[in-house]
């Protein structure tokens, strides 16, 4: 079924699943290929989803940018759960589609805090909960945001054998983030945390592929950093000083002076009145003193 961007919108928002197929108009072909295989397992799909699910398709839609970062001049296959999206990066075969989406039926990103990280991953303590790929965001990181359905992708495809996750570094994690000193920065900050050490992903590509060859193989041509432990609150405060001098240096720059022109206006209004009290002439002093050794001499 085709529909358009307000339909599309109403669904993945009241419904528990909907797999939506993005064509774009130069791949029509390849995009009539999954069409096709979507139509052949759609009924047994909706079994499988407890009879609540949509297939839809849309044509030339800016939507799947929101949810898929690259790749996107081909058909791309995203399935919502509950609103929550994860990219379909497979062939356009029907036994293999019904597998997958069915697997992917459940979310597979974990939501770790300052509380829960290092309980979950044990990653300073030897990693004895396996291999953790961890996304440190923003609220406000816009590209944090739209890579949600391919860390869900990676989640999915290698759950039980690796840990996905991601901490938002601002609020609930804002500890963690600064542990591993990840600044404020609205950019994603991706980490694999391996065998008691942690490699950092700097390429920049954010498709399920680059993301899974990281997590499997590439991880190895990144430098191996030995995982910090837990910050003490000294340090942690001093951390935190540092990550606002860095974000906003002009704010900071600005609250720390603002104390010192207020003194310094402050002497100079004392140091004004001072001035302009009368001073007394020393023929002054003196007749007042001679007039109060004679008001004495009367007493």
């Amino acid at each position: 079924e085709t529909v358009d961007e307000a339909e599309f919108l109403k669904l993945i928002k009241e419904e528990n699943y909907v797999v939506a197929l993005f064509c774009p108009s130069g791949s029509l072909e390849r995009c009539e290929e999954f069409e096709g295989e979507l139509t052949s397992i759609r009924e047994d799909m909706i079994d499988m989803m407890d009879g609540d699910a949509w297939v839809v398709k849309l044509l030339d839609s800016p939507f799947v940018q929101e949810f898929a970062v690259g790749k996107t001049e081909q058909p791309v296959i995203v399935m919502f759960r509950n609103g929550l999206p994860v990219i379909y990066d497979g062939p356009a075969n029907e036994e293999i589609m019904l597998d997958t989406l069915v697997r992917y039926k459940e979310p597979g990103v974990q939501e770790l805090t300052d509380h829960t990280f290092e309980h979950l991953t044990q990653a300073a303590t030897g990693a004895t909960t396996g291999d953790w790929l961890v996304m440190f965001i923003t609220s406000s990181c816009q590209l944090c945001n739209r890579l949600t359905a391919a860390m869900e992708t990676v989640a999915c495809q290698h759950r039980g054998r690796s840990n996905v996750a991601r901490v938002n570094k601002e609020t609930y994690g804002e500890k963690t983030g600064r542990r591993f000193g990840l600044g404020l920065e609205d950019k994603p900050d991706i980490i694999l945390f391996r065998g008691g050490k942690m490699y950092r992903y700097t390429a920049d590509k954010y498709d399920p592929e680059s993301l899974t060859s990281f997590l499997t193989v590439s991880y190895s041509d990144q430098t191996a950093e030995d995982i910090p432990l837990p910050k003490s609150a000294l340090s942690d405060l001093v951390q935190l000083c540092v990550d606002y001098l860095t974000a906003y240096p002009l704010l900071v720059g600005t609250c720390l002076l603002l104390p010192v022109l207020l003194l310094v206006a402050f002497l100079l209004i004392m140091g004004s009145d001072e001035e302009h009290k009368p001073r007394k002439s020393k023929k002054k002093k003196k007749e007042e003193q001679k007039e109060k050794k004679e008001s004495r001499k009367d007493k």
